[in-house]
């Protein structure tokens, strides 16, 4: 079976999560971990070089025309505000008027590109660079204000990919997702079937276990249904405070060893599916 583009995105996704956990990758390893999903998925890589550049391509066309927007909203504003300019000098109230209309159409564009850029495509909660340019200072390495990050990972999520197929797998993820921002707002898909829940200044390690065990709780009570399938799913959490300045990355370690240990006790209260 010749790969499409949806399959290779899949296959480069579980090569970068099992290359993620190794300490050296060296090209060879690469192609070598790539080979070995592809074959699992039975699947012909020998066009990927065109698939690769038509994935390319169309990610290239979209930060190309966010660009290009940004530009002409740039150019906008500034015409703007030579005519605000004028208009407050001419005490002329009608230009006034048609700039502030005009100013506010440009903010609720600006608003709807920086959806698209902090977005995940498929789960619809934020990605990384929403992290980076919101939560981080500009060095994007340390936090701007003191919080609570949990880092939350599903359980046996490579057994519904493999029983069920990745269609069903993307829709337990944005299920996932959905439940974890009725949780809190600020919710990211850090990679693969990990999320990353910034909880705001105030809240403690205690209260986010409390509030996210509360939802694992609720949700191992249920089946979640697609279509003629019915199976349970779970997550495991890793908590860790932070103050303003800490390293994100410091956190993140710390909050993973709290998931590792969270993982081998819930595991052993479900099955396998």
């Amino acid at each position: 079976m010749k790969a499409d583009s949806r399959l290779l995105e899949i296959i480069s996704h579980e090569t970068i999560d099992t290359i993620n956990k190794m300490d050296i990758v060296t090209p060879t390893m690469y192609a070598s971990i790539f080979s070995k999903f592809a074959t699992m998925h039975d699947t012909d890589i020998g066009e990927e070089e065109i698939i690769t550049n038509n994935l390319l391509n169309d990610k290239i066309a979209l930060f190309t025309n966010m660009q290009n927007q940004t530009s002409e909203n740039a150019k906008r504003l500034s015409d703007n505000t030579d005519k605000a300019i004028f208009a407050i000098k001419g005490k002329d109230e009608t230009t006034l008027t048609e700039v502030l209309e005009e100013t506010q159409e440009l903010r609720e564009e600006i608003n709807k590109l920086k959806e698209i850029m902090y977005k995940d495509e498929l789960t619809n909660v934020y990605n990384r660079k929403w992290l980076h340019d919101n939560v981080l200072d500009e060095s994007a390495q340390g936090f701007k204000n003191s919080g609570t990050l949990a880092i939350i990972d599903l359980n046996f999520f490579k057994i519904v990919n493999d029983t069920y197929g990745h269609t069903v797998g993307d829709k337990v993820l944005v299920f996932i997702a959905n439940l974890l921002r009725r949780v809190e707002k600020n919710v990211i898909r850090y990679g693969g079937d990990e999320f990353i829940v910034i909880f705001s200044d105030g809240s403690t390690k205690n209260s986010a276990l409390l509030k996210l065990n509360a939802a694992r709780e609720d949700l191992l009570t249920k089946h979640l249904k697609i279509k003629d399938i019915s199976f349970k799913v779970s997550f495991s959490v890793g908590v860790q405070e932070f103050k303003k300045g800490d390293s994100l990355s410091d956190i993140i370690e710390k909050a993973d060893i709290n998931m590792y240990n969270d993982k081998a006790e819930i595991k052993k209260r479900i099955p396998n599916l």
